[in-house]
This record gives C-alpha cells, structure tokens and sequence, in this order.
C-alpha cells in the first residue's frame, strides 16, 4: 500500500471519477473549517494507492489536548469499495508507518475501520458501528412508505395533530443562531448534558454555508421549538445535531420535523439521509436513540467505527493507564455519592432528609 499527499482539489477531484460521495469531514471545506477551531489544525489529505491503483482516500485533522496530538479522521479512510480484512490491515499498516515517519507530534491516529485487526479501542468518544440512512428518493409519499408500520402511524399522526410549521431557516440561523440555541440549552438541562458553546454551532453553518450545512425548525405560533442541523455533501445528508423543548415532547414535533426534512432535501436533490449513529453491541449506550430513528427505515446500515492506531506505543499505553484509573475514581465517585443518597433518603422518613428533598427537585 502507498500513502501519498495529495491536495483536496485532487481528492474530491478523483473520488468523484471512482463514483465516490466522499463523507463531508473529508473534504477541504470541513478542513477550512476545523482550521478556524482553536487546538485543530488541518494535516493533509491523502491518496491510498495498491498497485498504483486509488483503493482510498483519507484526510487528517491534527488535535491538541492535554499536552498531546494525535490525528483524526472522521469517517476516513473513504473506500471506494469496501475493503476485505487483509487489505484493510494493509491500510492501517501503511497508515501508522507513514504517519511514524512523517509527523513527529502525534501519539495515535483515530481512524474508522470495518474490522477491529491492528487498532484498538479509542481513550475516548463513542463511536457507532450502525446508522440509519433514509431513502429519501421518489416524492413525499414513496419516503412514508418505507418506513416501519410504527414510523408511517406517527408521522401521519403528527401531520394530522401536531400544529409545528417546519420550513428550512439556514439563512436565518446564519444570521443569528441564538434562538436555536435557547432550544439546546434546554435539550442539555432535559438530557443530562452541558451543550458546546454557541458559537461551536454558528461558527459551523456559516463556514459550510448554505450548500453543505442546512437549518430546518419546526415553530408554533412564531417560537422555534425544534430544530436540526443538517450537513450535505453532493446527494448525502447527515443529521449532525438537534433539539427540542420540554413542552412539545408529546407533539409529535420530532416526527414532523424529521419527515418534513426528508421531503425537503428530498426535493432538493439529496438521495440519502444519515440519522448519525443507533446503539448496538459495539456501542450499547447509544441504544436509547433506537426506537426513534429505526422506525423511519426498515433496514439498518452498517459503517466503519472508529478505532485508535497507537504511534507512540509506550505513550499511549500511559495514557490507557491513565484513563483506567479516571474512570475508576470516577466509578468510585459516583458508587460514593449513590450510597449517601440512598441513606439521606431513608433518614427523610424520619424528617432528616431535606438535603435530599433539595437534590431530588
């Protein structure tokens, strides 16, 4: 295997002669933009050549964090045709003995692979190996009807009772963002997690712009109450990120804002939709995300998931080790803080509890 340098002009050029629709976060517009992201920084893009043949393409963003790089590439290696077991350990191979050569900075590589042979779990993120992607081709309603028995009922349920209007407002969001970001707020105090700042969401539509990040909300009477970013990249779709407010969630606002987007990119060329990842074996904390996004598709569709290539093999065995003992204290921590709760619980039948009483609401 040989791994050569190329510009994006070439790789987006060749990908499409192989009748390639490269994933976004391999072409030059997202290196543009991951350029303007404070620890990131693009590092090269790259022709995977077997006997002077393209098999593949991958591009590389370098990442700084906590004293140390590594390199990352989102959905690549690219393959023009999915690779058997030993031609992707060739890759993997190619890749960690190029990278050892030529780049003195990073400890690991973070690629995604269809098999799990020469690269090992990563530290950190959860990678998915399954997805949902919705055959948006044929009109509105040819979408509806490859959907699950279950999907169709609640889209059509939604249509009927749920009084959203959903319209693309890319240009909107483009301008101001914070009406949207309200709604994530919301999501992250609803689901447990603390949203990236806003200006992670802005700062990406408006450097993809309109012909590969779109905006679709779904208002009632004027206020969004949901809304998704779409990224695109020829006739592919992936639904990046998306929020609700609390006091829609029995509204059926999600089913008519997802199926609404499927009619609109529909509509404007795009043949397929990426829901972005379901759980499985490989991922099981992603399972909760499975009753809603398997019920748009009958089928689901594997992907390559992604897996760390040690380069500094001492270093990342440190960094391992380092993790291990994180997540015990971590485990620790939280074992800890259960037992307490559960004995101020027991204390605040007697009256002692109004700590918990406190943490509870």
């Amino acid at each position: 295997m040989t791994i050569e340098p190329i510009d994006f002009n070439t790789l987006e050029q060749e990908a499409q002669q192989a009748g390639l629709t490269l994933p976004i976060e391999q072409t030059g517009v997202w290196a543009t933009f991951q350029a303007d992201i404070p620890g990131r920084t693009p590092a090269g893009s790259y022709r995977i050549s077997s006997d002077g043949q393209p098999v593949a393409f991958i591009s590389m963003i370098d990442m700084a964090t906590h004293g140390y790089h590594y390199l990352r590439s989102m959905h690549g290696p690219a393959w023009i045709t999915k690779p058997e077991q030993a031609e992707e350990r060739q890759v993997v191979d190619a890749l960690a003995s190029y990278f050892r050569r030529h780049d003195g900075q990073a400890a690991f590589l973070r690629i995604d692979t269809w098999y799990d042979d020469g690269v090992v779990p990563v530290l950190s993120t959860v990678p998915y190996d399954q997805t949902v992607v919705i055959d948006v081709t044929g009109g509105d309603e040819a979408i509806l009807s490859r959907m699950k028995r279950r999907g169709r009922r609640d889209v059509r349920k939604s249509l009927r009772e749920c009084p959203a209007e959903v319209a693309d407002e890319t240009s909107q969001a483009i301008a101001d963002f914070s009406e949207y970001y309200d709604v994530m707020v919301e999501t992250g105090r609803r689901d447990g997690f603390t949203p990236a700042p806003i200006t992670d969401y802005s700062d990406m539509i408006q450097a993809l712009g309109a012909d590969h990040c779109r905006v679709f909300a779904a208002r009632i009477d004027n206020r969004v109450v949901a809304w998704s970013i779409v990224t695109v990249n020829g006739a592919h779709a992936v639904r990046y990120y998306a929020g609700m407010r609390n006091d829609v969630m029995r509204m059926h606002v999600t089913d008519k804002l997802l199926y609404s987007e499927c009619c609109i990119l529909g509509g404007q060329g795009i043949t397929e939709y990426d829901l972005m990842g379901i759980g499985s074996d490989f991922a099981p904390s992603l399972r909760g995300l499975n009753e809603f996004k398997t019920k748009f598709t009958e089928e689901i569709t594997p992907v390559a998931a992604g897996h760390d290539v040690p380069i500094k093999k001492g270093f990342y065995t440190l960094l391992t080790l380092v993790k291990s003992v994180r997540d015990k204290l971590r485990a620790a921590k939280k074992t800890k803080k259960t037992g307490e709760t559960g004995k101020t619980s027991q204390n605040s039948k007697t009256g002692k509890g109004s700590t918990t009483d406190k943490a509870g609401n």
